[in-house]
């Protein structure tokens, strides 16, 4: 769902300029996990071809046991702490700080996503998971993984600007991240005083997700354009840049992250951690995870092993 900017003037020509600012209140998900979901809400349920994004903060026992997906994408980004995750397919590993989980689900996926050992007691697990759709030729695409540590993620730092290039590019530096649904996803850490222009395909869709600080993004003089942490800036169409600058007074950071995407124009039906095209493929897909068919037969004699520790299932 596309949206559309009201520009204020012609300085306001090229820019992308905040049309919404929403706040992420705390909210309870998984097993005594806590999340603020922006994405996702009743107030925002999709932002083609965006599904989902959840800041969340986990604690062992607490986290994401056992459960499905069909038909997207998962990003886990790691702010704090490290997440130990495993699947159906046998696919395990441990998710650390700084580090990266681009996962496509596809046509079946059964995982969880818990503290790992080394994190027992740890209150600080934190990170971004981002959900992203899938268009029809890719729904039920094999399940498959794009993993990157910390240390090898692209990365960059100029004029007072420090930027973690998750998906896409920044003043000629790439991401590994290869993308089904074009996106973009950069961190942003800007010192007091330094600004960006970042340049947004025209026709994309993009939003700012602000993790530290104080900011203001497209138009100091509109009324959502200044925000501080946990708040979602929903970027109008109409421009092909985003400008942001640190406009904190303690002299602190400003970090936040930009997410754009072109978006996939298809219909979408959601039920739950199942996405598809009609109500039909979600009658299908349920029907597949229940009797173990299609994507799901090894999830038939699968627990995790963090989970069934916990005695949770």
């Amino acid at each position: 769902m596309p949206i559309s900017e009201k520009s204020s003037g012609n300085n306001n020509i090229n820019k992308r300029l905040v049309v919404k600012k929403l706040f992420a209140r705390q909210q309870h998900e998984g097993f005594g996990a806590v999340v603020r979901r922006s994405i996702g809400r009743f107030e925002l349920r999709y932002f083609d071809p965006f599904l989902v994004l959840d800041e969340f903060s986990v604690s062992a026992p607490a986290g994401f046991p056992d459960h499905p997906h069909r038909g997207f994408e998962t990003v886990t980004y790691m702010l704090e702490g490290e997440i130990l995750h495993e699947d159906c397919e046998g696919h395990k590993g441990v998710i650390r700080e700084g580090g990266l989980q681009w996962m496509t689900a596809g046509k079946g996926i059964v995982h969880s996503e818990m503290p790992s050992s080394n994190s027992n007691g740890i209150t600080h697990n934190k990170g971004l998971q981002l959900w992203i759709n899938l268009s029809s030729k890719h729904k039920l695409v094999e399940p498959s993984y794009q993993e990157i540590e910390s240390k090898d993620l692209a990365e960059t730092e100029k004029d007072g600007v420090r930027v973690r290039i998750i998906a896409g590019e920044w003043n000629g530096v790439k991401s590994k991240i290869c993308t089904r649904t074009p996106t973009m996803y950069l961190d942003f850490t800007l010192s007091p005083g330094s600004r960006i222009s970042q340049s947004i395909p025209f026709h994309w869709n993009a939003f700012v997700y602000v993790l530290e600080g104080q900011g203001h993004f497209g138009d100091s003089k509109l009324q959502h354009s200044g925000a501080a942490a946990h708040h979602l800036l929903l970027l109008g169409l109409g421009g092909d840049r985003l400008e942001a600058w640190n406009s904190s007074d303690s002299g602190l950071p400003l970090r936040f992250i930009l997410v754009g995407g072109e978006p996939i124009g298809e219909a979408m039906v959601q039920f739950g951690p199942f996405v598809m095209n009609t109500q039909e493929e979600i009658d299908q897909t349920i029907d597949d995870f229940d009797n173990f068919r299609n994507g799901f037969e090894k999830a038939r004699h699968w627990k995790s092993q963090a989970a069934s520790a916990l005695g949770l299932f």
